[in-house]
């Protein structure tokens, strides 16, 4: 199955876990046991990573329940990347039995929702056959770890922003100081079945290099779906919930295409090319695919006053530059006041927070009311206020 026909399966696998236990099953009714099982194990080994756990590697053994029978899986944990694989081991050091259903309502369902009921672990107390002694105590130590590893990684415990971005890599903490802004406008939607789309990928020309901040986004938002786009192929960082899409931010056709194969969405974050141009572009095409009460993201906004990246211009109101075309978003924020026929923008943005180097834009339903008629816009407040009768009755 390819990449984008198994995420179609973990976007449904998402959809299920909202429901009921019996709305649950019976989606996984319709689906194929091991495609589900493989889908929501290789979830918990991506997760598992998170988490402090065994040192040493450590093959746990989950025995998993489905209206057909059980079925066998090898985890392996430890220092290093989690995977997942058919097979039996005779005498695991660690055995989790769980029914499909709540294992997938444990990791993909809504946080603070009842599950786990079917949640067996069990480490095993004696030495395998051949160990001795304190080889034996270290490798039921490890064991226990990789348990306690792999039950954190299939909960909805959330993990620190900050963290998430140190563990990845990605310089929104450290080269920049951008995780506390995000944790402020993210953190209420972190438990939500996000669609977020990142521009830039990173890693360059390299096939296999970038996404730090993709992986960031995918293990932030644990029932999310991330997509990145960037000019250069980045299909080798694909894996469930994250895809990487080539194609041209200062393109408006293929941004609208794109929008519309794989939104509405409810995140953009603009960490492209930086180009003002460009930013522009992106804005003014992607702006419209959001859902009402969507967040648009501009970082390195630093750009904007710089000539050689289309920015710098003589005007710091010039709205060419990244910056500049902000301000006019502010402008169309008050259009009730203003003269002319407010853009579907302008009737859209409902906030706009600024930081250094970065803007959050909201999208909704921009229905404020202007201020009263009777209050005169073209007389000093000063000059009327203190002597109302200055006014006619009709004036005041």
């Amino acid at each position: 199955m390819d990449s984008d026909g198994f995420n179609g399966v973990v976007e449904r696998l998402l959809s299920a876990a909202d429901g009921t236990e019996d709305e649950t099953a019976a989606v996984l009714g319709d689906l194929d046991g091991d495609v589900v099982a493989r889908a929501v194990l290789g979830e918990i080994a991506a997760r598992a990573a998170l988490f402090e756990g065994a040192t040493a590697p450590v093959t746990v053994q989950f025995d998993v329940g489905t209206p057909d029978g059980r079925l066998d899986y090898l985890v392996t944990v430890g220092d290093g990347p989690a995977r997942c694989e058919r097979g039996r081991l005779r005498e695991p050091w660690v055995l989790v039995r769980q029914d499909l259903t709540d294992l997938l309502r444990s990791v993909y369902g809504p946080a603070g929702a009842v599950q786990g009921g079917t949640l067996e672990v069990t480490v095993r107390d004696e030495d395998p056959p051949g160990s001795t002694g304190e080889f034996g105590y270290e490798d039921r130590h490890q064991a226990v770890r990789a348990a306690h590893q792999l039950t954190k990684a299939c909960s909805a415990r959330p993990v620190d922003l900050d963290l998430l971005a140190v563990r990845f890599r990605s310089d929104k903490w450290g080269g920049h100081w951008y995780t506390p802004h995000y944790e402020r406008h993210f953190g209420a939607r972190r438990d939500q079945r996000v669609k977020l789309l990142e521009i830039g990928v990173g890693g360059y020309h390299a096939p296999d290099v970038g996404g730090a901040s993709l992986l960031m986004w995918k293990h932030y938002f644990r029932r999310g779906l991330v997509y990145g786009l960037d000019v250069f192929d980045k299909s080798a960082l694909d894996e469930p919930r994250k895809l990487t899409v080539r194609g041209d931010q200062s393109d408006p056709e293929f941004l609208n295409a794109l929008a519309k194969r794989i939104g509405p969405l409810d995140i953009v974050i603009d960490d492209g090319s930086h180009r003002s141009s460009d930013v522009i572009t992106s804005f003014r095409t992607l702006f419209p695919h959001l859902r009402p009460g969507g967040l648009y993201v501009i970082e390195d906004l630093q750009t904007s006053y710089w000539p050689g990246w289309n920015g710098g211009r003589t005007h710091p109101d010039d709205a060419g530059t990244s910056v500049g075309h902000l301000k006019t978003v502010v402008d169309g924020l008050h259009h009730m006041e203003r003269p002319g026929e407010p853009s579907a923008t302008d009737r859209t943005v409902t906030a706009i927070h600024l930081y250094p180097g970065v803007a959050f834009v909201e999208k909704g339903i921009n229905s404020d009311r202007p201020a009263p008629a009777w209050i005169r816009r073209d007389v000093d407040p000063a000059v009327w206020m203190a002597d109302p009768s200055a006014l006619s009755t009709e004036e005041k």
